[in-house]
């Protein structure tokens, strides 16, 4: 008699994250050009102990012609603890925010779910052609929005952060988290490439400048540093989760940046 197939991470985290995991990807794949990304080898998918706990980290990686990095990233702890994290960076050679969301679900429940296009300009404010789709957005009255970090500054005024009481927000979220997203790919796809090297310095600092906040993230930092030590954690966040790059005039001598 055959063994049945063993679940792949993807399939043991919660639906809500399998669900918009997979989804995310098709998003990608059906309004983008996508090609592999050249991740660090040793940080692809990773395994490590928390509390006693399994701990195991998957990240997919992709690149596009707007985007020098799509990222993926699924983690799970035990049977207790699902995360979902997703980043797309823009090339430094695009005027266009940050798209990013995130989902942890602890014992089956989402405790924190948040999606956002975070701006990168000086003034921080979104392109008028983004600020006009979302405002148009049907809006949802979640019963418990949550309070953004100390650090979430860079996050713009349609960033949404809350914990769903019940399945009809979870789909609610995902709805909302899907529309943003969609909206990003196809505005992204209009853009025109930025020639003014001096509108690229802004560009750069406006994503330097939300990957170093988001650094600062203690829970994170504190799960990764438990499991791997802290020169791990470091090396992770800054190579894998928040890598930044310098200005340049072209793609071909941008040189990633990593210290904080």
């Amino acid at each position: 008699m055959s063994q049945p197939r063993p679940l792949s991470l993807r399939e043991q985290q919660h639906p809500l994250i399998r669900q918009l995991a997979n989804t995310i990807e098709a998003t990608w794949r059906r309004q983008l050009t996508t090609y592999a990304y050249d991740a660090p080898a040793d940080l692809g998918y990773v395994e490590g102990t928390l509390e006693g706990e399994r701990l195991t980290i998957e990240n997919h990686c992709y690149e596009a012609p707007q985007f020098r990095k799509l990222h993926l990233e699924l983690a799970k702890v035990g049977k207790h603890l699902d995360i979902l994290h997703c980043v797309m960076f823009p090339h430094v050679d695009f005027h266009l925010p940050i798209f990013g969301v995130d989902i942890v679900a602890s014992r089956g429940q989402i405790n924190a779910a948040i999606v956002d296009l975070s701006p990168v300009s000086p003034q921080r404010f979104l392109p008028v052609r983004y600020d006009k789709s979302l405002s148009a957005l049907p809006s949802f009255p979640f019963t418990k929005p949550r309070t953004l970090p100390a650090w979430g500054d860079i996050f713009s005024e349609f960033c949404l952060f809350i914990r769903p009481t019940d399945h009809q927000e979870e789909i609610a979220f995902f709805n909302q988290a899907i529309q943003y997203l969609s909206i990003h790919c196809q505005l992204a796809c209009q853009a025109v490439p930025i020639d003014s090297f001096a509108e690229q310095i802004l560009i750069v600092a406006g994503q330097r400048r939300y990957c170093l906040q988001q650094q600062q993230n203690d829970k994170t930092r504190r799960i990764l540093e438990q499991a791997f030590g802290s020169e791990w954690a470091d090396q992770y966040l800054q190579n894998m989760l928040f890598d930044y790059v310098e200005a340049a005039p072209n793609r071909e001598t941008v040189t990633k940046g990593k210290s904080l």
